[in-house]
């Protein structure tokens, strides 16, 4: 008897998955802003923002790759998707921007998972 398993959770198919959610959200962030008008910045804050906590934990004494210890809380909460979710559901009561940038927020999360990046360890390296 010959069976064959399917393993989904292979990081290959995970990527996969992420890049293809990353390729929704981005024309979704873009439509919202052409439409609403206003949303730019908000576009662009969010799609850049999650990574401003790198800036935190550089460090010429780290090996590459690694992230100070002490940027490693800020990055792994600005890299999960409980930020732009909160935000999306606080655009409710927001101005309509704000769900741009929950949009472009989740967009820079989906493409950093889809390119191999994704939360950090305690001690600043890449989770596997």
């Amino acid at each position: 008897m010959h069976t064959t398993t399917t393993h989904t959770d292979h990081p290959a198919s995970r990527r996969a998955a992420f890049g293809v959610l990353a390729g929704l959200l981005l024309p979704a962030a873009v439509t919202g802003a052409i439409i609403h008008g206003s949303g730019w910045w908000l576009l662009a804050a969010f799609a850049i923002g999650p990574d401003l906590a790198l800036l935190f934990g550089i460090s010429s004494t780290l090996e590459k790759g690694r992230l100070h210890p002490r940027a490693v809380p800020l990055y792994n909460a600005l890299h999960s998707y409980w930020g732009p979710g909160l935000l999306a559901a606080a655009a409710i009561i927001l101005p309509a921007g704000y769900l741009i940038g929950a949009l472009a927020w989740a967009f820079h999360i989906s493409l950093d998972r889809a390119l191999g990046y994704g939360m950090r360890t305690r001690d600043g390296f890449q989770r596997s």
